[in-house]
This record gives C-alpha cells, sequence and structure tokens, in this order.
C-alpha cells in the first residue's frame, strides 16, 4: 500500500508523533510506502513531497511543529483538488491519503472522499472543539503553558497588586480558558459560549481587594466577547480563509477594567506560544495511538472516516460528524467552573 499524510492548517503539539507512528506502523507493520506531502494541501496540488522511512522520523516524537511543514489553502484551490481528485491520485500512486488537521482540513478531507479520493483522517486542535471525539491531540500541552502561565502571573500580580487580564486562544470553543482558568485557580474565566458582564468582573475584583486580595487574574478566551453595550466593543473582519480576526478582547477589557477600577490592568497574550515546544506526555501517547489506528483503518478500507477517542478507546467516526458543528463548552461545565471559583 502507498500512503500520503500531510499536515495542514495551524501547527499543533503532536503532529510529529502521529507522522511518526503512521510510519512506523505502515513500514514495519505493514511492509507499506509512505510518502508526506510539504505544506499541507499545498503540496499535494503542486507536487511537493518525499519518502518518509524510518530515519526520516527517528528522534522526532517529542518536537513541536511538523517536518512536514503547514499551511492555510484558499476554499477555491481546495475545491480545485477535489475537482482533480482522480488524476491526483493516479499521478502520486495513491492508496489512501492520511491528513491530519482541524475542522478546515477535515472538511477539506471530506471533500476529497466524498469525489472519491480513500482518505482516513485524524483530527488535532489545541481547541479541542472536534465533537466527534472527546479529546484533541495539542489540547493538553496548551493548557499546561496556558496554567503555568497563569501560576507565573499570579506572583506578580499580587507583588504589584494588579489585575492580570490573560487571553489564551480558542475562537469559538472556550476549552483552553476554561481548564487552564481553572487549574491555575483564575478569578474570572470568559469564555466565547456566553457573553460576559464587565460589571461582573468589576465586582469581584472590588470584593478581592476589599478582602484584602489586592491582585486578580482574569483568563479570557481570544473569542469571548462582552454583553452587547456593556463595554466597546466591535468584532474583526473575516480573513480569506473564512476566519474571523478577533480584534483582541485582552487588551480591551483590560483598558476598561483599569479604567472602571482605577486600578493598574495588564493584558497578557500568550498568543502562539501554545502551539509551539514540546509536547506532554498525554498528547504524545493519543497523537501516536491515532497514527497506528489511521494504518489499520487504511488497511481494512475504512476509508471517509477518522480517529476518535471516546472513553479511553480509539474508535473510527464518519468525518462528516467530525465537521457538522464545533464541540463548545457545555453549560454545565461553566455552571462546575462557578461552583468552584
Amino acid at each position: 500500500m502507498r500512503i500520503g499524510v500531510l499536515t495542514a492548517g495551524g501547527d499543533c503539539p503532536g503532529l510529529n508523533a502521529v507522522i511518526r507512528s503512521v510510519v512506523h506502523r505502515a513500514l514495519v507493520g505493514h511492509g507499506d510506502e509512505v510518502i508526506g506531502f510539504e505544506d499541507g494541501f499545498k503540496g499535494l496540488l503542486d507536487g511537493h513531497y518525499r519518502p518518509l522511512d524510518l530515519n526520516a522520523v527517528s528522534g522526532i516524537l517529542a518536537r513541536g511543529g511538523t517536518i512536514l511543514g503547514s499551511a492555510r489553502m484558499e476554499r477555491a484551490r481546495l475545491s480545485e483538488a477535489a475537482e482533480n481528485c482522480s488524476a491526483l491520485r493516479e499521478r502520486y500512486g495513491l492508496d489512501v491519503l492520511i491528513p491530519i488537521g482541524g475542522e478546515g482540513t477535515l472538511t477539506a478531507a471530506r471533500m476529497l472522499s466524498e469525489a472519491g479520493m480513500p482518505v482516513v483522517g485524524v483530527p488535532k486542535t489545541i481547541d479541542n472543539d472536534i465533537s466527534a471525539t472527546d479529546r484533541t491531540f495539542g489540547f493538553d500541552t496548551a493548557v499546561m503553558v496556558a496554567t503555568e502561565a497563569i501560576d507565573r502571573l499570579k506572583t506578580t500580580a499580587e507583588s504589584h497588586q494588579r489585575v492580570m487580564v490573560v487571553e489564551v486562544m480558542g475562537r469559538h470553543a472556550g476549552w483552553i480558558a476554561l481548564e487552564s482558568g481553572m487549574a491555575g485557580g483564575a478569578h474570572g474565566i470568559c469564555l466565547p459560549e456566553r457573553p460576559f458582564q464587565v460589571a461582573d468582573l468589576v465586582k469581584m475584583v472590588e470584593e478581592r481587594f476589599d478582602r484584602g486580595k489586592k491582585f486578580a487574574v482574569v483568563c479570557v478566551a481570544e473569542g469571548a466577547h462582552p454583553v452587547e453595550g456593556s463595554m466597546p466593543y466591535e468584532k474583526g473582519e473575516i480573513d480569506q480563509y473564512g476566519h474571523e480576526r478577533f480584534a483582541g478582547i485582552g487588551n480591551r477589557l483590560a483598558v476598561e477594567l483599569e479604567r472602571r477600577l482605577g486600578k493598574e490592568a495588564r493584558p497578557v497574550i500568550l498568543g502562539h506560544v501554545q502551539r509551539g515546544g514540546v509536547p506532554t506526555a498525554y498528547d504524545r501517547v493519543l497523537a501516536t495511538r491515532f497514527g497506528w489506528h489511521a494504518v489499520e483503518a487504511a488497511h481494512r478500507g475504512d476509508f471517509g472516516n477518522m480517529t476518535a477517542l471516546r472513553g479511553t478507546d480509539i474508535v473510527m467516526a464518519p468525518l462528516a460528524s467530525a465537521v457538522t458543528e464545533l464541540k463548545r463548552v457545555p453549560e454545565k461545565r461553566m455552571y462546575e467552573a462557578e461552583s468552584v471559583f
């Protein structure tokens, strides 16, 4: 069997672990041949690829990023790939394509699958917002990075009697903000799933200062937004890939809190630091299991599906179920966090 593998969309800790697992299982377990397309679907369309053997994936298990590179692609070019699906498959002699990516990548994978390409997807996103799987690799690493940042910022906030507003990733789902906020003991958590009242945050900070706790940390997802009319806020534009550009809620909220409280408030934007670096042990194991099961699914002819974690088991789920709707933080999880903090 000739297997093609690619990584697309944003980078994510654990991508290299999947690539390594696919190559090891395919070559050692089945005697397959594996090629890696460079820079995502761009490599598939433009013919940029290289063979992947055991030497090519040696030592990459703990490496961040992706050895194959990644790139986002305009929807018109993705449609081009689907339209030329048969020609692409023949060009590379592919028996199966294993794309590793998030919602956008899996949507493209579904398009290719419906056009006739044998596809087995592997889900990844630090946002943990793919509904067909209980967990995505990269999320645990992102939460650990954000939690450590909150731990560190607490001490400097206390030393200088400041309010720290920590902005983490999460466009439409607030899983990183929820779990890092809980793990780090943030005093306020703002999620995209529920508009926040600035007055509630002001009240929380004032009550802490009245009790002698003269600092506060608020963890806010980049896609969080205030109740309409409660503070100055404008939505961002839509970029060429169909993604909303967010207007920097961390900066805006810090300015508003400082104005209302008369106390120093500082924004800290973690940004892409959450995506990079060494993946946690959990993410390495999950990514490795996803890669192993993707190869096994390919040999069963289980195409049009993706690997998914259900409980502690890896199962196959239809690609369609991965992109129908985002997995967002449910109300009961918000209630848990409110009850604790």
